[in-house]
């Protein structure tokens, strides 16, 4: 599983104009699936984006999470995180989980954190104020 988190002050998003998710303070993230992802990478990728200290405390360290500021969370799927452009100039989709895998990884990521969401498989506009800008890719263990 592969997640871009990204701080922002805001952040919408809209499906043929309608907007179907908001936050205000907190993180944006795109949420990409692969096809071996499983139980233990939705425990995983809540626990790590739930927990992520990258919002300043008092002295101005990044020393807190989403959590500790109120923030809010809103999460999208993007199976595009997993193309592949090493070959040739366009990306090749392989790496992704199909769509029946995929969405009910992405539902158990969003009920854990609490997220508002986008709307999967939807053609979607994404707007966002980046804070700082802290962008962080995380990518959950692979195993044996």
């Amino acid at each position: 599983m592969r997640a871009v988190v990204q701080r922002v002050k805001r952040a919408d998003v809209r499906v043929a104009g309608e907007q179907v998710g908001a936050i205000e303070q907190g993180l944006c993230v795109l949420l990409g699936v692969a096809p071996d992802d499983g139980p233990h990478d939705v425990a995983w990728m809540v626990d790590k984006i739930d927990t992520l200290r990258i919002f300043a405390d008092d002295e101005g360290k990044m020393n807190r999470s989403v959590r500790d500021v109120g923030g809010g969370v809103l999460l999208v799927s993007q199976f595009t995180l997993y193309g592949d452009v090493s070959k040739g100039r366009r990306p090749s989709f392989t790496g992704a989980a199909p769509p029946t895998l995929a969405q009910p990884l992405y539902e158990a990521v969003a009920t854990g954190l609490g997220a508002a969401r986008g709307r999967f498989g939807a053609d979607m506009e994404l707007s966002l104020v980046n804070d700082g800008p802290v962008t962080l890719v995380l990518d959950s263990p692979r195993r044996p």
